[in-house]
Parts: structure tokens; C-alpha cells; sequence
């Protein structure tokens, strides 16, 4: 079911993704999709909580600034490959056009973002950010001007720009930007 809901996002967008088109892809009667899941928000809502069961860890190279270095390079190398970005791409258009999918799309990133706290762990034991540094408030930092150009400003994205962009988080979680007050 999972995987027609994706292949529908991916094919027909938010707004043309139907019950009937994941019914029809997943062998599952419409009525049970409906009684399940109530809808394609219900789908969608599903389809992004499966997503975030997945086996994924933060980077770990040894360093904070290795690590930022990696989690951009990350975002850089799932969209810029067309098949690897679909999804998620998918994902985050169809939370501007239904609450329940933009929803689930927080707690999707809310849970990614705590799974970045052994990262800031391991930085703060290696004194290379404050104690209390915010492990999520530093993922944000990273992605957010990637995600900025992705799809606010439309422009590609390379390696220059994911070095930037975590170099960037990289200094003001040094200055203790990301720091709660003592």
C-alpha cells in the first residue's frame, strides 16, 4: 500500500493522487482503504509514519564539522538524484496542500532531527559545541538552506552549496547559537 501511495505522489502529485488509483496499484479494495485510512490524507499520513521506521543514523566521522559535511552531502545526493527525491519531494508538496500531511511530516522530521543527538553528543564531549547545544535546532541549520533552495527558490543544488550550508551551521553552533541559556 506504502508503495503505491509513493508511486502516486511521485506520478500524479497531491492533487491527483486517489483511492482508487492506490486501490487499483495495491490490490486492496477501496472500501478498506477508506474504512482504514479514510482518505488519501489518511494514506499519505501513513505512507510518511512507515517512512520514518527506517534504519537511518546520523553520520559519524569523527568530527562535528565531518559530520555536518555529511548530513548536507546527504540531502544533496537524495535530490539530486530524480528517483531518490521523488518521494520525499512528494511528500513535502503534498504538506502544503492538506494540515494532516503536513502533520505528519513534522513528526517525520521531529523524529529525524532526535535521532541527530548522539552527533551533538559526541561533538559536545569532543569540546567542539557548548554544552545544551540543541541537536535539532543544528540539523535544521544544515538542511533548511538546501530545502530553501530546493523548493523555495528552485535552485540546484552541488557540493559548494552543501559545504557552505555546513559550514555555516558549523560557526554558529560554535559561537553557541544552538546553546540553551545556563
Amino acid at each position: 500500500m506504502r508503495d503505491a501511495v509513493l508511486a502516486g505522489l511521485v506520478e500524479y502529485g497531491y492533487p491527483g493522487l486517489t483511492v482508487e488509483y492506490v486501490a487499483e496499484q495495491s490490490g486492496v479494495h477501496k472500501t478498506t482503504l477508506y474504512r482504514r485510512w479514510g482518505g488519501v490524507e489518511g494514506l499519505v499520513a501513513d505512507a510518511l509514519d512507515l517512512a520514518g521506521e527506517d534504519a537511518w543514523t546520523p553520520p559519524d566521522t569523527g568530527t562535528l564539522r565531518g559530520d555536518l559535511h555529511a548530513l548536507a552531502q546527504e540531502v544533496v545526493d537524495t535530490f539530486a538524484d530524480p528517483a531518490a527525491g521523488a518521494a520525499p519531494g512528494a511528500f513535502i508538496a503534498a504538506a502544503f496542500q492538506s494540515e494532516r500531511a503536513a502533520e505528519a511530516l513534522r513528526a517525520f522530521y521531529a523524529e529525524r532531527f532526535a535521532r541527530c543527538a548522539p552527533l551533538v553528543e559526541r561533538a559536545v564531549a569532543r569540546s567542539e559545541a557548548p554544552a545544551g547545544t540543541d541537536h535539532g535546532s543544528l540539523a535544521r541549520a544544515v538542511s533548511a538552506p538546501l530545502f530553501f533552495r530546493l523548493f523555495i527558490t528552485r535552485e540546484p543544488l552541488d557540493d559548494a552549496v552543501a559545504d557552505q550550508a555546513a559550514d555555516a551551521a558549523l560557526a554558529a553552533a560554535r559561537a553557541g547559537v544552538f546553546a540553551s541559556p545556563a
